[in-house]
């Protein structure tokens, strides 16, 4: 049986700005840049950036973890290039992988990332279809 995810957004403001509740979380602020909206909160193509970013590092993490390397480190770095035609969503996304490992290897890591695209993270998957994705990754020691 799969899980339903629900997310609810009130308009706060006379243009665009909304407030979004997840579960009990804290209220998140999404509003665009002027002079469509005031610029208070995320865009929501910035939160589509921080959901990859997020979704794949868990994944990455947790896989390189699975495969007894160390992690004691991880950020994830998502760049969107915008389309200039509308919609103006992303014609491409880079990810940056930045491991603190003391004994991950690049053939571990690459692996990693691969699994995380193509089986495990659903935000990657949901991307892929329409946006050029593409990863890097650098290993640094602690």
């Amino acid at each position: 049986m799969s899980e339903s995810l629900q997310a609810s957004v009130v308009l706060v403001d006379h243009k665009v700005q909304f407030t979004g509740s997840l579960r009990s979380h804290p209220p998140l602020t999404i509003d665009y840049v002027p002079p469509l909206g005031d610029g208070q909160g995320y865009t929501p193509l910035e939160l589509v950036l921080f959901s990859l970013a997020a979704c794949s590092g868990a994944t990455v993490a947790t896989l390189l973890r699975r495969m007894q390397k160390d992690v004691s480190g991880l950020e994830v770095h998502a760049r969107g290039v915008r389309r200039e035609q509308h919609p103006t969503g992303f014609a491409h996304i880079d990810l940056e992988f930045d491991l603190k490992s003391m004994n991950a290897d690049q053939e571990t890591v690459v692996r990693a990332i691969r699994l995380s695209e193509e089986s495990f993270c659903p935000v990657w998957a949901m991307l892929k279809g329409s946006v050029e994705i593409t990863a890097t990754h650098t290993i640094a020691i602690p």
